[in-house]
């Protein structure tokens, strides 16, 4: 998942304004007790901070995968 796939999913997710927020304020412990922001700056794989990200959010499991994704040209 590339990071612009990863800001794509999230602003379609949770809306640009949330969702900043949570990638700045809501702390992961899955991530090692960072937030999403943290983790992506620190080098974890972006795919890895989105399915963390959806599961202490509770995004249903059919939101998680090829999320981000821009949609296929005709």
């Amino acid at each position: 998942m590339k990071l612009s796939e990863f800001q794509r999913a999230v602003a379609d997710e949770f809306g640009t304004q949330y969702g900043r927020s949570l990638m700045v304020d809501l702390v992961l412990g899955e991530l090692g007790g960072r937030t999403a922001q943290q983790a992506i700056d620190d080098g974890l794989p972006t795919r890895d901070v989105w399915l963390a990200l959806c599961r202490e959010t509770g995004v249903p499991p059919s939101h998680w995968y090829g999320a981000g994704k821009p949609a296929p040209k005709r």
